[in-house]
């Protein structure tokens, strides 16, 4: 019988089912939670055989993505078309892995368990790792190009041609509808930290029409988006140090560039990470800012306008806002939509995101020279 190991993951069941059929013909060794995700439950599947011949398992989470099936469907679609793309791109002169979906023995790729959990599994791919917060300049540069490539290699993939399995997400006026409505509702001691929040997002939700605002008016174009490019999203070579890969594709959908770039440089120029040990850590660094927009500029520099780069200030401190606000929702909600340790983790999150607001606004004048001299 195969070795489970759970740590803060939720136990699931159907766990040694769902690796045996994407596992076969070796049998299933040891299974562990894998990675440091949110929202879906990941594990890491050894071969009983050949501890090498790993791959990465994971369960879906329907209470997040309710048409799960729409998202293995935009992923054929999308890798069908990258790969090609690669073909004509050749040679990158750096290795660049994409991720690969494994199938049963049904020739599915997918398998959905008798309780109607949905599950798929990926290839690992090796001598590579993530990081959860940013690691220097190098590494910030790396992100930017991870990002940069995957706009370059979508760029000519039809907005319309893949579905939108996160309705929603990253609407900035949608998160504060919500908030408002479970705020009012919400039955959660009073305390500092909750004042805090609450007092930061009433003086600042005048913020969150911006980039849509921009969208209706024919300001930015939909495009195909990663949706969620921050630094543990990104695969690092343990030997080059050079991106090999971008992963966590499940929010590859029509979207604004500027969400990208907005989480990208959000997630990379904040050195403490989304859980740092100390508050007092938190603040934006300009200059790893810099390092993100060189490496993205310089295999994407035609991929955004230069009207469009007027609002990519706007857009990293309203990402961060909106992360913020989505983390309190969530906390005043009990914590029902990201994966916690403890009940007040997300109270955390949230206010480690307005402290990261705050030190980007404080930026705003360098922050905006930096985007201006990007090349």
């Amino acid at each position: 019988m195969p070795e489970i190991h759970y740590t803060s993951k939720r136990i699931t069941i159907h766990l040694r089912e769902a690796a045996e059929r994407f596992g076969a013909p070796d049998p299933i060794g040891k299974i562990s939670p894998f990675g440091s995700g949110n929202v879906n439950d990941t594990f890491l599947v050894a071969s009983g055989v050949n501890e090498k011949a790993s791959f990465i398992l994971q369960r879906i989470n329907a209470g997040v993505f309710n048409m799960p099936g729409w998202i293995m469907q935009n992923l054929r679609i999308f890798s069908a078309h990258v790969a090609k793309r690669l073909e004509t791109i050749r040679p990158l002169e750096r290795r660049w892995e994409m991720v690969r979906f494994r199938k049963t023995g049904e020739g599915k790729d997918f398998w959905i368990d008798p309780q109607g959990g949905f599950w798929r599994a990926m290839n690992l791919i090796e001598e590579a790792k993530s990081f959860d917060s940013i690691a220097g300049f190098n590494h910030a540069s790396e992100i930017g190009f991870a990002l940069g490539l995957f706009h370059s290699l979508v760029k000519d993939l039809a907005p319309g041609a893949l579905k939108d399995t996160l309705e929603g997400f990253h609407i900035a006026p949608l998160y504060l509808r919500r908030y408002e409505a479970v705020l009012a509702g919400a039955h959660v001691a009073p305390s500092a930290d909750t004042a805090f929040c609450t007092h930061f997002i009433e003086k600042r939700k005048s913020l969150v029409t911006v980039l849509e605002d921009a969208k209706t008016d024919g300001r930015l174009p939909l495009r195909i988006i990663h949706g969620d490019p921050k630094v543990s999203n990104v695969l690092i070579d343990t030997r080059t140090h050079l991106a090999v890969s971008i992963v966590d594709l499940d929010t590859v959908k029509p979207g604004l560039i500027h969400y990208d770039l907005g989480d990208a440089l959000r997630s990379c120029s904040n050195p403490a990470g989304e859980d740092p040990f100390s508050l007092e850590e938190v603040r934006f660094e300009p200059q790893l800012c810099r390092a993100v927009l060189g490496g993205y500029m310089g295999v994407a520099k035609d991929f955004v306008a230069p009207s469009e780069r007027n609002l990519l200030y706007d857009a990293v401190r309203l990402i961060s806002f909106e992360l913020g606000i989505r983390f309190f929702t969530d906390f005043l909600e009990g914590n029902v939509y990201f994966s916690v340790t403890d009940s007040e983790q997300n109270l955390r999150r949230a206010i480690v995101q307005f402290r990261l607001c705050q030190s980007i606004e404080s930026r705003a004048k360098v922050l905006r020279k930096i985007i201006d001299e990007a090349k």
